[in-house]
């Protein structure tokens, strides 16, 4: 057998199915970041997040051992998709459209971290991160989904469409909006990031 790590997530999916769990286990560490990044930024709460990620596995695990799973070659957006409709659940129960909020946990932008950097480099990008969050807090619901989904969680403007339920057009509409909002902002309060 081939090194587990090694293999696309078709082939992981094919191997979880035939009762190998550690395949799966790729998967989720495979992802991970991607996903609980994304679903905390919907969210604004660690423990939300941590509780709509399991979920979304759960989810995940009981369609592919059903085998309903049928997005070949499209494991992450699909995955993207179900977190995003868990996020839309949790806050169509408790009556509440989702709103981005600046948090004091600082936690969630050291999964962007790809390398050590001093001290002073992780304040200055905390700093950033910190400005960049209370910014995305001022834009528009749709564009700031736009953005996150699109810089967080690295989908397509295709993917986003189909997980926003909007036109590809709609979706780089709200992007290059909520861009420019951005930039005016940044001009505004004079933030060089």
């Amino acid at each position: 057998m081939q090194v587990i790590n090694k293999l696309n997530d078709e082939e992981l999916i094919t191997l979880f199915k035939s009762g190998h769990n550690s395949a799966l286990e790729e998967l989720v560490y495979r992802h991970k970041d991607k996903l609980f990044t994304s679903i905390i930024l919907l969210v604004k709460d660690p423990f939300l997040a941590e509780d709509i990620f399991q979920d979304t596995f759960i989810k995940v695990i009981d369609t592919i051992r059903a085998d309903r799973y049928t997005e070949k070659g499209r494991f992450l957006p699909w995955a993207m998709r179900i977190a995003h409709n868990l996020c839309v659940d949790h806050f169509r129960k408790i009556k509440r459209t989702p709103i981005i909020k600046t948090n004091d946990d600082k936690d969630i932008f050291n999964v962007l971290s790809f390398s050590e950097k001093s001290a002073e480099e992780q304040m200055i990008t905390r700093q950033s991160h910190d400005r960049v969050r209370q910014m995305l807090d001022l834009l528009p619901e749709e564009q700031r989904e736009v953005i996150i989904l699109r810089h967080y969680a690295d989908l397509s403007f295709k993917e986003i469409a189909d997980l926003t339920q909007v036109s590809i057009n709609t979706a780089l509409g709200r992007m290059r909006y909520g861009l420019i909002n951005l930039r005016k902002m940044m001009t505004e309060k004079h933030i060089c990031l």
